[in-house]
């Protein structure tokens, strides 16, 4: 599964919990219940792992807790507080650059709308999808070409069988 699989996995997930439960509760619910979620959809879930922290020839092994890593591929913050800060997200991205994951989501459970409480946070993700939705465009438009060509050719074909 692609991490961008996964992500809307998450979303979908949050979105149903959202709408279930609604805003204002603790943080350690919304883990909880988004924890179950993901496992009833068949996908492997880490609460809480320690992400060690190595700086020089110092390894701190408990730098930080991961509140869910997906499929040890997509690193999820959840959040229940009024706005989010942009600390916040400033975090996010840390914790991927050193747990070496591509994505991350930041869900602020107390959103109004799940919508507006979901930041995606991504290390290096988007430019290689980027480079592979380019790559699919070129060979798309080398396929067009292709079949255009391939047209004319059975079309001159059909005249040249006419005349005949």
């Amino acid at each position: 599964m692609t991490e961008n699989a996964i992500a809307k996995e998450i979303v979908d997930a949050a979105f149903r919990i959202h709408t279930t439960l609604g805003p204002g509760l603790l943080e350690s619910v919304y883990h909880a219940v988004l924890a179950y979620e993901l496992a009833q959809r068949g996908l492997q879930t880490v609460s809480q792992q320690a992400i060690p922290v190595v700086y020089g020839t110092i390894r701190i092994d408990i730098g930080f807790r991961a509140d869910l890593i997906v499929e040890d591929r997509v690193i999820v913050e959840i959040k229940s507080v009024e706005v989010l800060a942009p600390v916040h997200k400033k975090q996010l991205l840390t914790y991927l650059k050193l747990a070496d994951k591509r994505l991350g989501l930041l869900i602020n459970f107390n959103a109004a709308l799940i919508k507006d409480g979901i930041t995606r946070i991504v290390n290096g993700l988007e430019e290689e999808e980027s480079r592979a939705k380019s790559q699919g465009r070129q060979e798309h438009q080398l396929t067009l070409r292709a079949l255009v060509s391939c047209r004319f050719e059975v079309e001159d074909l059909a005249r040249y069988l006419r005349k005949g």
